[in-house]
């Protein structure tokens, strides 16, 4: 959970960034350390000339503070993030990640002190030779040991990575190629130390570190004094994490302690009540309520899909966040939508959240929950007019019969077009283009279905004109924008479909075809994005439910309808 955004550098999203920055090095650093491990299935000598230029980017003044200060500043923001964090309810992926990382000080900081720390301080040479030997031979628990931490900090890695690329349009497509290197690299690293312990553990190998080397090794591990300094350097390390460790732990206990008594009630639409401390955020009582609540991005504030109606007086809120300010401009909400993921009340208050999971949602602290993801579409709806005034004379099974030659016509024209039709609503229907192309393309396409279905009901109109009692005609509104894109429904009666305001903005458009008497209606951005000549064609503004300024449309006639627009690529 994030906290109210604070300004300039110490801001959440300036946090963030620095959270995933430091966390980047010490994945680099961690990759290629390992991939340094995996040239031992070649042979000892492999693995220690490229620790050479492995050493040469780390070992210096620049990678070094780079590096430990990227360790400092990450184990900071981690300890930060717990703090902060009002609620332990989370996804498990979540929860693995903060386990893991919790972990690989303990796991791996024996490690940094007897090869960094031991070099800088005594000279300890502290090449593979040297700490494969003592880990697969002397101390073969401590070889256990960093193996264990091996796979944690890489597993953290890996998580952090996810969550920060899962909701990049590319990343689906990528991710089952990316899983390769992501299992491949720990594998042939873990193999790599094993090839080099049997290798020196072999009678018939012959070690090559000079005397000088040995004694110096020698040196560090037997002296009484320099094993006692150790030992201190040691105690300071895991006592001061320890301490910051435990640190957090009463902080939060405190706070807790202190929230009891100073409580916000948050009320929800089913009925239900859920009391949490003052400073909680909306989606945090959601959490731990046990309600399903959408939140695509984790709660950062990155998306909308978390979002909620204030049920009263909204005006005496917290004003949202410049982050929180930035989301809810994108989708254009009224003053009374507000981010779940970023509203702290401050007094009791009734919510209703917009976007609402199935009945047999998954629980509340699953991923699962999540709707879909964000993305740039265009909308498309078509409708009959006058549909019952046409049908009202007619027999049912002939209704079925202009049904299915309207609907056949629909569904062609968007296939072909390269669209994916959504769903049949009554005569109406809905179409989504832009899932696999840009919008760019997708908006084309939608102009160029439009234009087909025109041309093919007009066919189907003459062929019915004796038999209808008005003239058959449709109206069209397509619209583009971001919208959320998912699979959606309940038990077997599940599709992918697309919510959020660019779908209620495009049915917007195909009911002012019908105000305007007019076949297509399409809005600015529309004809921006499709490159379409639109000189001739009028132009007007309309109100959009739940927007505060007018949206500029053109005004198709059914004249200009059935031929594609000039200028379309």
């Amino acid at each position: 959970m994030t906290t109210a955004s604070v300004k300039g550098i110490f801001s959440e999203r300036s946090i963030r960034r620095a959270r995933l920055g430091s966390g980047l090095v010490i994945f680099v650093f961690v990759l290629l350390h390992l991939s340094n491990h995996a040239l031992g299935l070649i042979s000892l000598a492999s693995a220690d000339k490229a620790r050479h230029l492995f050493l040469v980017l780390w070992r210096n003044p620049i990678g070094t503070a780079l590096f430990y200060g990227s360790v400092l500043i990450h184990i900071a923001l981690v300890l930060r993030a717990i703090y902060i964090r009002r609620s332990l309810v989370m996804p498990k992926g979540e929860m693995a990640q903060i386990v893991l990382g919790l972990l690989i000080p303990l796991l791996l900081m024996d490690h940094v002190i007897g090869t960094r720390v031991a070099h800088e301080l005594y000279g300890y040479i502290d090449d593979y030779e040297t700490v494969v030997e003592q880990l697969w031979i002397r101390a073969p628990a401590n070889g256990v040991r960093q193996v264990l931490g091996v796979l944690a900090v890489w597993i953290h890695g890996c998580i952090g990575i996810h969550f920060w690329l899962r909701y990049r349009p590319w990343y689906a497509e990528w991710s089952a190629l990316l899983l390769a290197p992501a299992i491949l690299i720990p594998v042939l690293s873990l193999l790599g130390f094993v090839q080099m312990g049997r290798t020196l553990a072999d009678p018939a190998y012959q070690l090559t570190t000079n005397p000088y080397e040995v004694n110096l090794n020698a040196r560090y591990l037997s002296d009484p004094e320099v094993r006692s300094r150790v030992a201190t350097v040691r105690a300071g390390l895991y006592g001061a994490f320890s301490a910051s460790l435990l640190l957090v732990v009463i902080a939060r206990a405190r706070r807790k302690l202190k929230e009891r008594l100073d409580q916000v009630v948050v009320h929800y639409p089913g009925g239900e009540v859920i009391r949490v401390p003052r400073g909680f955020t909306v989606l945090e009582a959601s959490r731990l309520g046990g309600l399903p609540h959408y939140a695509v991005c984790g709660g950062k504030g990155q998306c909308s899909t978390c979002r909620v109606q204030i049920l009263g007086d909204y005006q005496y809120l917290p004003p949202p966040d410049k982050l929180e300010q930035t989301t809810l401009k994108r989708i254009n909400a009224g003053p009374d939508v507000r981010l779940a993921c970023q509203l702290r009340p401050n007094a009791d208050l009734a919510v209703a959240p917009l976007l609402v999971p199935s009945v047999e949602a998954p629980p509340a602290n699953s991923q699962e929950t999540s709707p879909g993801r964000e993305r740039e579409i265009v909308v498309f709806f078509v409708d009959i007019r006058h549909f019952t005034t046409l049908t009202e004379t007619r027999l049912p099974f002939d209704v079925v019969f202009l049904l299915n030659r309207y609907f056949a016509i629909i569904g062609k024209a968007v296939e072909q077009a390269g669209g994916r039709l959504d769903k049949f609503i009554g005569d109406g229907a809905m179409a989504l283009f832009g899932l696999d192309t840009a919008p760019e393309e997708a908006c084309r396409q939608a102009l160029n279905a439009a234009a087909a279905i025109v041309a093919e009901i007009e066919k189907l109109a003459a062929e019915l004109a004796d038999e209808l009692t008005l003239p058959l005609r449709i109206a069209i509104g397509i619209h583009t924008g971001p919208a959320v894109v998912g699979t959606m429904g309940y038990g077997r009666v599940r599709s992918m479909t697309a919510i959020v305001d660019t779908v209620n903005v495009a049915s917007r458009l195909e009911s002012a075809a019908k105000e305007f008497e007019a076949a297509i209606v399409i809005s600015e951005p529309v004809a921006d994005l499709s490159g379409a000549a639109l000189s001739g064609i009028e132009s007007r503004e309309i109100n959009v439910r739940g927007r505060a300024l007018p949206l500029k449309v053109y005004v198709i006639p059914r004249e200009k309808a059935a031929e594609p627009l000039e200028g379309k690529a």
